[in-house]
């Protein structure tokens, strides 16, 4: 299942899309999977969101970018709302994809639900894709023994090609001959991060590619990224604070930063000290409480999300549009949180 949102035309009265659609389902699932009460996260279901649902779409330019954007294990594919709205709101077409099994919850329009799997029962799988095992782990009688990270990358390579074909569809559609298919980037968070990796190495249609704090799979660290590739991360000193265990810490911070030195194009390398995992999605947004119970990072969040939009514009910004980006040459005095790296191609 996939969620397109689109530059609008503006428009006096519409009525703004819900955040997510069923709700209920939803709280249900990750009830189910973080082993907490099923109501949880119902009050979901009553949030109204910046968007309207099936508006005409803006007739300032004849065709959009197009970025994918990939959900992180047992989340959902609008759990970066604050993100995907932003870069609609800047001229990009931003399609979100469902996982089966990643997410928490898939349904589909007969309304058939297919629930996620557990962090315990994806963790030897995407293991096998970082460090892989002579033990290759299984899955419902199948073995996977590079993993199941290419596996899951193929549903972005899938997703081009059925927006190419919508985009030269001679049916009815609003988005039809709308994407610039030339253009296209991608995006994740968590495992979604892992997969973007992964798709981009595979998958020379996709320009840009912006990983949020992910480990790196085994094949993208030993080639390098070929496309110009973003990694939004924080420090060590920050993962510490939130709890994680050494060898995600060392995990994460190696993997990404080993890809980053083996970039074979432009590569960029932001790290945002304060920032927890969840502040790179809209879980802040749930409850004022998330940073007092160490959901959130010590940063304002509201400041990590004003941090994340403007590095993620700047970067598609450049490369998928070939605007100018000052900040990413050099750490700017607008965000001292920020520490930037960067790399530019080799000589030939």
């Amino acid at each position: 299942m996939v969620q397109i949102w689109y530059p609008a035309e503006p428009q006096a009265s519409t009525n703004r899309g819900h955040y997510v659609d069923n709700a209920d389902v939803l709280s249900a699932a990750q009830g189910r999977l973080y082993d907490l009460p099923a109501f949880t996260f119902t009050h979901l279901k009553y949030v109204t969101t910046n968007a309207s649902p099936s508006v005409s779409i803006s007739a300032k330019q004849p065709r959009y970018p197009v970025l994918i954007f990939v959900e992180g294990i047992t989340g959902y594919r609008q759990m970066n709302t604050f993100q995907v709205e932003e870069l609609a709101s800047q001229g990009y077409i931003v399609v979100a994809i469902d996982q089966p099994y990643v997410a928490a919850s898939v349904i589909f329009p007969e309304e058939r639900a297919v629930g996620g799997l557990a962090k315990s029962q994806m963790d030897p799988l995407i293991q096998q894709s970082i460090t892989p095992s002579a033990t290759v782990p299984t899955l419902n009688g199948r073995t996977f023994a590079d993993g199941i990270i290419p596996y899951l990358a193929k549903d972005v390579h899938f997703v081009i090609d059925r927006l190419t074909a919508l985009n030269r569809s001679f049916e009815t559609s609003i988005l039809r001959g709308k994407l610039d298919m030339q253009r296209v980037g991608v995006f994740g968070v968590s495992l979604g991060g892992i997969v973007v990796g992964e798709a981009c190495q595979s998958d020379l249609r996709l320009k840009a590619c912006l990983v949020m704090d992910a480990p790196m799979s085994a094949s993208v660290l030993r080639l390098g990224p070929q496309q110009p590739t973003m990694w939004l991360t924080r420090d060590a000193k920050t993962m510490r604070r939130e709890g994680w265990a050494l060898i995600d810490i060392v995990q994460h911070q190696v993997t990404m930063h080993g890809a980053f030195e083996r970039s074979q194009t432009n590569g960029y390398f932001v790290s945002v000290a304060g920032m927890f995992h969840a502040n790179l999605t809209d879980v802040p947004l749930y409850s004022p409480l998330t940073s007092r119970l160490g959901i959130a990072g010590p940063i304002d969040s509201e400041r990590a999300r004003s941090i994340i939009n403007a590095y993620s514009k700047a970067f598609f910004d450049r490369h998928l549009q070939g605007k100018q980006a000052l900040m990413l040459e050099r750490t700017t005095n607008q965000f001292s949180e920020v520490t930037l790296e960067t790399r530019t191609p080799p000589r030939r």
